[in-house]
């Protein structure tokens, strides 16, 4: 473990960055992954790989990324890959903006192939940035980028937001200190970021479980559920039918994103609030 009272300017930091082919963990992949490494002052290495999902990705998302299924047809496999994002990440802290999202699908990875997570918490460079950076109208990555003069890369391109995010994430630092320690950094962010925390299999919810073989073996679940008010308690009560599209491991509760049959929608439901679940074979 890295002592936390290291003055951050004496340690190695690993920015890094996802692209998606959902927006949720699980049910969605990698398709690309940026880092950018720092130390003594410097860049001293990047990485950069495109990934070939399973499935072809939607209009929607390649709207968003620009991320083609052509050009992740002959892309190498995460198995392919993984080790070598584990070893570009050792001996560092790593941060990402908003980082939550990151390492969901990052260690969604790492489980599948058995790969050790890091033991440091992460850094997000967003929960940082809100308080040592109150006077930007808000705190998305490229906002951040225009308003610190940053220079721009492709936005939503792995190695380009990698690269952003480590600036963002040393001028926070210089702001919180030049002389200030990694636990006042973290002090800084607020929330403890555990990559353990974002773990699926080691949650310990039968109900989770459950999440994560219908969207493994794309099935549906019959739950009831526990909405909060009277009324939706009421109505939660009855079995609805539910599609789960990804999971989603959140300090303000974990959920399973959802199409529910009955409202024809995809909603959010609570793991806690589901008071019984059966997968539909």
């Amino acid at each position: 473990m890295i002592d936390p009272n290291t003055p951050w300017k004496n340690l190695e930091f690993v920015a890094f960055d996802t692209e998606t082919s959902g927006a949720y963990p699980l049910g969605s992949e990698i398709v690309e992954f940026g880092a950018v490494k720092w130390k003594n002052g410097q860049v001293i290495d990047t990485y950069q790989t495109l990934l070939r999902p399973k499935e072809p990705m939607s209009a929607f998302i390649i709207g968003i990324h620009g991320i083609t299924n052509e050009m992740v047809e002959d892309a190498p496999l995460m198995k392919e890959k993984i080790g070598e994002i584990r070893n570009f990440f050792d001996g560092a802290i790593l941060m990402a903006h908003h980082a939550p999202f990151d390492l969901g699908f990052v260690q969604v990875e790492f489980q599948k192939f058995k790969v050790a997570a890091p033991d440091e918490p992460a850094i997000c460079t967003s929960l940082l940035s809100r308080k040592v950076i109150p006077e930007s109208v808000n705190h998305k990555l490229q906002t951040l980028v225009g308003f610190l003069k940053i220079e721009k890369g492709t936005a939503h391109r792995a190695l380009d937001d990698a690269k952003a995010c480590l600036e963002v994430g040393l001028e926070c630092m210089r702001r919180v200190g030049p002389d200030a320690t990694l636990q006042q950094v973290y002090d800084q962010v607020g929330k403890k970021l555990l990559w353990s925390d974002y773990s699926l299999k080691s949650s310990g919810s039968v109900t989770m479980d459950k999440m994560i073989e219908a969207i493994e073996e794309k099935l549906s679940v019959d739950i009831i559920y526990d909405g909060g008010s009277t009324q939706i308690a009421l109505k939660g009560m009855e079995t609805r039918r539910i599609t789960p599209i990804g999971i989603v491991r959140n300090p303000d509760g974990d959920y399973v994103m959802a199409k529910c049959h009955r409202d024809a929608a995809n909603k959010r439901f609570y793991i806690g609030k589901i008071k019984d679940a059966e997968v539909v074979y």
